[in-house]
């Protein structure tokens, strides 16, 4: 068996599997959200390990195997969250800062005013940002009394989730990332593949903290035999979204993935070429093996599931998100009506932070049947927006989209998202893809299955292929783009604030 340890944003799980990739058992835990301050959120480090440690020791008892039967542990996690820790006593220094945190913005408008943001893009495939760790460690060694003195004389470690857990499950004897989560610190260099000595002199982060970096699926370490009741050796490590795209067997140069959650993580393999985006897409690792790095694209939809849930809440036109694709029905098509859901802005390939949302086309006719169906469709349109400039910059056509997630339940957002891309749309058998795919790369590394009995184990359960013309997809596809522009730079208008 396999055992998988998925470390979320709002929950600690851990599922066995067999030697089919089947799901034994599984055990869950939610962990505490904190906001000590507007735009601060935080996580209790040793929390995280008590309820993973939990989780993975229900999921134990609950197969009613014994842990001798596990052949390797797989750890998968959710990225860019950072931490720093005594060496000695392993005790952390101050709460996990997670990656929704936002108190580093003006950290990273100071690197941007020195210049650092091509030299940052170029060799770490990252827009400056507060999303990523690199500021973080840096904010945490600036504001803990003493923090800074101990790092430079080695007393402390610093890392992201995945280094935690191996620190613990190991007790200390491997300090270790794989390539995926040290891509997204804004410290590694994607192109020899080192911490940078450059971008840590700029944060003033000392190396001797930072964990090793190895291959995602790889030897890291052995977990302590009184955890669960015997060694079990730990053979992968991946982010949480790498995981997704691994556990959907997107193992092709042009296979991709679409997670439809309250936003949409969208991301493409692109081999083992690291391609440069012109679009403001991010290059990130999808995964490491053997001597091979693999290199993926990563876009984001801000407002997926997030703009059903304003259907629901906002405007009260639905009971649930799952009674959208019902009241979608109602009308045979979205009748020239078109929402932007730009609440927030809008991302890639955009990136206007001025946009606001809005809705086009209305007539007297409009029900509430159009306004539903459109914002669903509104989902697909900013993924092929993003798919789009994906192609561009990776010089290669998508090859197939494998999704997962809330809204892939919704029939009808799915056929209109093969429709819009012209390419079929995958929705897989197995909804826990996270963990899927970091128990499929450590059964990999250990060898118990081969690259080719992979894609046996995450199954279509359906297929959608396009239904509409060539034609009819150009036309409603400029309709979207026409109204996105008339969106844009709306906050900047005078007097429409």
């Amino acid at each position: 068996m396999i055992l998988s340890l998925d470390q979320g944003t709002t929950s600690s799980r851990a599922i066995l599997f067999d030697e089919e990739a089947r799901m034994i058992s599984q055990g869950q835990y939610e962990i505490k959200q904190s906001f000590p301050r507007p735009g601060w959120v935080e996580h209790d480090p040793e929390q995280i390990w008590e309820t993973q440690l939990a989780a993975a020791r229900d999921a134990i008892s609950a197969s009613g195997f014994a842990a001798t039967n596990i052949s390797a542990i797989g750890i998968t996690n959710q990225r860019e969250t950072a931490l720093v820790w005594d060496k000695v006593t392993g005790k952390p220094i101050y709460p996990a800062i997670v990656w929704q945190d936002r108190r580093t913005a003006e950290h990273c408008e100071e690197l941007k005013a020195r210049g650092l943001e091509e030299e940052i893009a170029s060799k770490t495939g990252l827009v400056v940002d507060a999303y990523f760790s690199a500021t973080k460690l840096s904010w945490i060694l600036d504001h803990v009394e003493g923090a800074r003195e101990r790092a430079q004389k080695g007393e402390l470690l610093a890392g992201t989730i995945d280094s935690w857990l191996i620190w613990k499950l190991t007790e200390g004897a491997v300090h270790a990332t794989d390539v995926t989560n040290a891509s997204r610190t804004m410290l590694f260099n994607l192109h020899e593949r080192i911490w940078d000595d450059k971008l840590m002199d700029e944060l003033r982060i000392p190396r001797s903290i930072l964990p090793e970096v190895r291959m995602s699926g790889g030897d890291f370490g052995v977990a302590a035999a009184h955890w669960f009741g015997a060694e079990i050796p730990i053979r992968a490590v991946l982010g949480d979204q790498q995981a997704a795209l691994f556990g959907h067997t997107c193992l092709e140069a042009g296979s991709a993935k679409n997670t439809y959650g309250t936003g949409c993580f969208i991301l493409m393999n692109t081999g083992t070429e690291a391609v440069v985006s012109s679009h403001g897409l991010l290059t990130t690792v999808a995964w490491g093996m053997g001597d091979e790095m693999y290199y993926a694209l990563e876009g984001s939809v801000f407002v997926a599931g997030a703009a059903v849930q304003w259907l629901q809440e906002g405007l009260g036109l639905i009971e649930e998100p799952a009674s959208s694709e019902d009241k979608a029905k109602e009308v045979e098509d979205s009748e020239g009506v078109v929402v932007v859901p730009a609440f927030t802005g809008l991302g890639a390939p955009y990136w206007d932070m001025y946009a606001r949302g809005a809705i086009f086309g209305l007539t007297r006719g409009t029900t509430a049947g159009h306004l539903v169906r459109a914002t669903l469709e509104s989902l697909a349109f900013q993924s092929k927006d993003v798919i789009g400039a994906m192609e561009k910059d990776a010089g290669m056509p998508l090859t197939g989209l494998r999704v997962d997630g809330g809204a892939v339940s919704n029939d009808l957002l799915m056929q209109f998202q093969s429709d819009i891309l012209g390419s079929e749309v995958t929705r897989t058998a197995y909804a826990e893809t996270t963990a899927l795919g970091a128990a499929l790369l450590a059964g990999l590394t250990s060898g118990i299955w081969t690259r080719d009995q992979l894609e046996s184990f995450n199954k279509a359960e359906r297929v959608f292929k396009p239904m509409m013309g060539q034609e009819e997809r150009e036309r409603r596809y400029h309709a979207w783009q026409d109204a996105v522009s008339r969106t844009m730079g709306w906050e900047k208008h005078e007097g429409h604030r």
